[in-house]
C-alpha cells in the first residue's frame, strides 16, 4: 500500500473555484463561500457569470476566464450542467474536484445516465471526483471546508486526530455538530455521496497514511462492486497502522432498499460483510454513539499490552455492570492475586472488597482512591484501568479529577477510563479528567466499549 498523491487536491488544494457561488444570504453557494473564506487561506474563485464583485472577490463568468488553473473545483449547479462544467474544468488542469448537486444516479434511470456521462469526462481528463450528492471534503488543519452548512447550523469540532468517512453527508454534518458539542477532536472528513468515482476504499488508504489521522472512523451503507476484495486488502495494511471503526447502514432488507434511494448504494448480505470485517481487524459498531465512544478512547489513549482490566469504584452496582460488559466483550477481569488482595486490606477497612473490582464503598475518600489505583497499577497485574467514581457523596472533591489524571499520566504504558454519572459536579469531574486527556463516560456500556476497543488495538500501530 503507498500514498495517495492523487487525492491531496481534496485535502490540501493551493486553490479552489466555487462553480455556483452567490452572494446571496442563506443560498448554498453562499454557504460554501463563507465557510472557505472563514479559514482556507489559498486562492479562491467564484464563478458565477451574474456576478463581477462581490464579498471583496473578483468573481468569473466560468472557469475559462480564471487566469490560473483552480487546483480543486466545488460544482454546486443543476445535475445537467455539471457534464459541461467537468469538461471545461479538465480543459483547464484541473486535478480534483467535488459535485455537491444532486439528481443524478440516485435519482433513476436518467440521473444514472448523466452520472455516467460525467464520470466519462472525468475519465478522459484525469479528473479525481468527490460525490455527486454530497457534502465534500473538510481539513481543519488547512481550513479547506465545502460543506454547504453554516457554522450557526453545522459547529465545527476543535482540530483533532479523528477522520470520519461518510457515505451520507446529513449523517456526517450530524455527527460533525455533535462531535463539537462533545468537544470531540476532529481534523479531516468526507462524504462521498454516490461515489461516482472517489470511493471509501480511496479515502481509508489515504488517510491510512497520513499522519495527522490517528483513528479512523467509517459510516458506509455499501462497497462499490467489484471493490470488495480491495476493500479488505487495503484495511488489513491500514488496521496494522491504526484502528479503523466502522457503522454499516442497510444490514437488512428494509435497511438495504433505504441505503438504494439514498446513495445509489449495493449494501449487500450483512452477515458476509461482518465476516470480512473481522478479516481485516476492522472494529464494527453497532450505534452511532459506540462509533464516537470507542473513536474518543482510541484518539487519546496508549494501546495496552493485553486484555487484563483492573476496577476501582465507589459503588458496586456499576462495578458489577461493568465487568459484565466487559466479559461480554470478551476482556479479562482476574481476581487479584493473594498478596496484592492483602495488601489492599491492609490499607482499608474490611467493608471494602478487594478482588477486583476493588469496591471503596460510599464513603471513600480522594486519598482513598489514590491508595488503591497506585497500589493497582503498580502491581503489574493489569493492562487497563477503569475508574468508577460516582460523585454524590460529599467526601469527594473535584480535585479526585487531577488525582486520577496525576497517577495516569505517572503510568502512561497503562490507558485509564473513567466513569462518572449524575449532573453538576460530576460533569465538573469530567471536565477536569477530559481536560488532561482522560476520555470519561457517564455509563458503565459505553465505557466498556471504549475498553474493548483499546483492547482490540493492542496490536495496532
Amino acid at each position: 500500500m503507498s500514498k495517495r498523491p492523487d487525492l491531496e487536491a481534496f485535502f490540501n488544494p493551493s486553490s479552489i473555484a466555487v462553480v455556483g457561488a452567490s452572494p446571496k444570504p442563506g443560498s448554498l453557494g453562499r454557504a460554501i463561500l463563507d465557510n472557505l473564506l472563514l479559514r482556507y487561506k489559498g486562492k479562491i474563485y467564484p464563478v458565477n457569470p451574474k456576478y463581477q464583485n462581490e464579498l471583496g472577490l473578483k468573481w468569473y463568468h466560468s472557469l475559462s476566464e480564471i487566469p490560473e488553473t483552480p487546483e480543486l473545483v466545488v460544482i454546486a449547479v443543476r445535475a445537467d450542467f455539471v457534464p459541461g462544467i467537468l469538461r471545461e474544468a479538465g480543459e483547464k488542469g484541473s486535478r480534483a474536484a467535488v459535485i455537491i448537486s444532486g439528481g443524478f444516479a440516485e435519482s433513476g434511470p436518467k440521473g444514472r445516465e448523466l452520472q455516467d456521462e460525467a464520470y466519462r469526462i472525468a475519465r478522459e481528463y484525469g479528473i479525481r471526483v468527490v460525490g455527486p450528492n454530497c457534502i465534500g471534503v473538510y481539513n481543519a488543519l488547512t481550513g479547506v471546508d465545502t460543506f454547504f452548512l453554516p457554522h450557526d447550523r453545522m459547529r465545527r469540532p476543535p482540530r483533532g486526530p479523528i477522520a470520519i468517512i461518510s457515505q451520507s453527508g446529513a449523517f456526517l454534518a450530524s455527527i460533525m455538530d455533535w462531535a463539537a458539542l462533545e468537544g470531540i477532536g476532529i481534523a479531516k472528513a468526507v462524504n462521498f455521496g454516490n461515489k461516482m468515482d472517489v470511493d471509501e476504499v480511496d479515502m481509508l488508504e489515504y488517510f491510512g497514511w497520513d499522519d495527522d489521522i490517528r483513528v479512523i472512523l467509517m459510516y458506509i451503507e455499501g462497497v462499490k462492486p467489484g471493490r470488495g476484495r480491495r476493500f479488505i486488502e487495503v484495511a488489513r495494511e491500514v488496521t496494522r497502522r491504526k484502528p479503523v471503526i466502522l457503522l454499516k447502514g442497510g444490514k437488512t432488507s428494509r435497511g438495504a432498499s433505504a441505503a438504494a434511494s439514498h446513495t445509489a448504494a449495493l449494501a449487500g448480505d450483512h452477515a458476509v460483510f461482518r465476516g470480512a470485517l473481522k478479516q481485516a481487524r476492522i472494529i464494527e459498531s453497532d450505534e452511532i454513539l459506540d462509533l464516537f465512544d470507542m473513536g474518543k478512547a482510541l484518539a487519546h489513549l496508549r494501546f495496552p499490552r493485553g486484555k487484563r482490566v483492573g476496577i476501582v469504584t465507589n459503588a458496586g452496582g456499576p462495578g458489577v455492570i461493568m465487568v459484565d460488559n466487559l466479559i461480554r466483550y470478551g476482556l479479562d477481569v482476574p481476581e487479584f492475586s493473594p498478596s496484592l488482595q492483602e495488601r489492599l486490606k491492609q490499607m482499608f477497612p474490611p467493608r471494602v472488597a478487594v478482588k477486583n473490582p476493588v469496591d471503596l464503598t460510599g464513603d471513600a475518600s480522594n486519598e482513598d482512591y489514590e491508595k488503591a489505583l497506585t497500589t493497582v497499577v503498580e502491581s503489574g497485574e493489569v493492562d487497563i484501568i477503569v475508574v468508577i467514581a460516582l460523585m454524590q457523596p460529599p467526601v469527594l472533591t473535584v480535585d479526585l479529577g487531577d488525582l486520577i489524571a496525576d497517577i495516569a499520566w505517572k503510568h502512561h504504558e497503562i490507558p485509564f477510563i473513567v466513569v462518572t454519572m449524575g449532573s453538576d459536579i460530576a460533569k465538573k469531574l469530567e471536565e477536569r479528567v477530559e481536560g488532561r486527556g482522560i476520555p470519561v463516560y457517564n455509563f458503565p456500556e459505553r465505557a466498556a466499549r471504549a475498553v474493548y476497543a483499546i483492547a482490540h488495538c493492542s496490536k495496532c500501530g
